[in-house]
């Protein structure tokens, strides 16, 4: 996926959400748990002080000491589960203490006045006989209901570390879970605008078959959003074979329409041998020179601009070297072609023809014994596309630099004495530029001429 892509666009919006989101979920998940695991270890800690009270109480004006409040820690060394039981404000009376406390003590929540939190009991966190954090509950109450009953306080310590590590345990939990939860969203989010945008390749590929002439419309099933782009695409493709073709017919009527008062006026004229006739002949065959350059102009960018139109380079380049090996059978050239079979030009047939019969028969025409052709393929971008990139040298006796601008030109020959009208290499310019490609000649290393054309190529 590349940067200024819609993929990337997409990905990098679901990424953010997730990242964002799961990070504010798991917090708030986080939080909501490690309260209610708090709260679960306080209301233990609260009927444990029930109970405690409930086991103290015997009948008596002082407290019994309590046989089993169901917690099997009370009765083992520095456990950190703690309680006692001492009167008020120190005043006489029984005291007692778990098993667990052995000689350490207690501090007194209402003694050092903490915030009183519901009814008679009141929280603190203490740290205990071995240094642990301890949270400690203390109730104040009486053993009877007796306006003289001496008031005493009953204490229940628990261990903070084991909610705490519980709270720690699930925040791991949670981490690991929700990171696997991330990474299974961004990879779902991978697939899903890979699937999601996988029309438009579809659509990416059905145009390049058009472009290259393997299919002349797209085809296909497409989602609902998508299908009125292939509708409209298809309907430009047929208006352009539309413009295309009345631009053929409107071409071949211009010409039949001017070559007949042309020709009459010519006929005219060559009957009359004053100089007026005359010089209404020369200006006539000027006119039909122009005409038809311009009205071959006309075809080469009508061809050029179609849409679809794919020749392979090797079957084209093989018929000229029968046919030109042929004609200068008497010269014995030897005509090498180096081309893949697979690289193909993206044009009409007759312009690859015009194309490279004209180059290969001047190079057959001025080589002594060897002219060679050689075409190969640039790199494609996502810009410029792709291009054929085709050489034909010869070693005959070449071409001067000064000389080879103008042999582009319409009609000019630079040697009489070799047969021929001129209008080879301007043709090959009109077509070349009408492909808006690129001709350039300069000296071969076989000695002679060296003509390289960059053309469009199928991909």
């Amino acid at each position: 996926m590349k940067l200024n892509s819609l993929a990337v666009r997409l990905f990098a919006t679901a990424a953010a959400w997730t990242l964002i989101a799961l990070p504010v979920v798991g917090a708030v998940i986080y939080s909501l748990i490690g309260n209610l695991i708090m709260d679960g270890f306080d209301t233990r800690l609260r009927q444990h002080t029930w109970l405690l009270q409930a086991e103290a109480i015997n009948g008596d004006t002082e407290p019994g000491r309590p046989r089993d409040l169901g917690e099997p820690l009370f009765g083992v060394t520095n456990s950190g589960w703690y309680w006692r039981i001492k009167p008020h404000n120190d005043a006489p009376g029984r005291r007692y203490v778990s098993d667990s406390l052995a000689t350490g003590t207690l501090p007194s929540p209402h003694e050092q006045n903490a915030e009183r939190t519901e009814g008679d009991m009141r929280w603190m966190d203490v740290t205990g006989p071995l240094g642990q954090p301890l949270r400690v509950v203390e109730l104040i109450g009486t053993l009877s209901e007796r306006a003289d009953a001496p008031v005493y306080l009953f204490a229940v310590a628990g261990p903070l570390d084991w909610p705490q590590s519980t709270i720690n345990n699930f925040g791991m939990v949670l981490i690991l879970a929700f990171a696997l939860l991330g990474l299974a969203l961004l990879t779902a989010t991978v697939l899903q605008v890979k699937w999601a945008l996988r029309p438009l390749v579809v659509i990416e590929q059905g145009l390049s078959k058009i472009r290259t002439g393997e299919a002349e419309r797209l085809d296909g099933e497409f989602p609902s959003e998508i299908e009125p782009l292939q509708v409209e695409l298809n309907a430009l493709i047929e208006s352009n074979e539309d413009i295309i073709e009345r631009a053929r017919t409107q071409v071949g009527n211009l010409a039949h329409a001017l070559k007949t008062p042309l020709a009459v006026l010519t006929n005219e004229a060559d009957q009359d041998h004053s100089p007026l006739a005359q010089k209404v002949s020369e200006q006539a065959g000027i006119m039909g020179t122009q005409i038809s350059h311009y009205l071959d102009r006309a075809r080469m960018a009508a061809r050029a601009n179609s849409i679809g139109r794919m020749t392979p380079i090797l079957p084209v380049a093989e018929g000229l070297r029968r046919a030109l090996e042929r004609i200068y059978f008497d010269k014995n050239v030897k005509i090498t072609i180096e081309c893949d079979g697979k690289l193909a030009f993206r044009g009409e047939k007759q312009d690859l023809e015009e194309l490279l019969g004209n180059l290969l028969d001047n190079a057959a025409k001025w080589a002594e014994a060897k002219v060679r052709l050689h075409a190969c393929s640039t790199s494609a971008t996502r810009h410029t596309g792709q291009w054929l990139l085709v050489t034909i040298e010869d070693d005959g006796p070449g071409v001067p630099a000064t000389a080879r601008d103008q042999m582009m030109k319409r009609g000019r020959r630079l040697d009489e004495s070799k047969p021929g009208s001129g209008l080879g290499l301007s043709i090959v310019q009109d077509l070349v530029t009408s492909y808006r490609g690129d001709l350039q000649l300069s000296k071969s290393q076989m000695g002679g001429l060296k003509a390289e054309l960059r053309l469009p190529a199928v991909g």
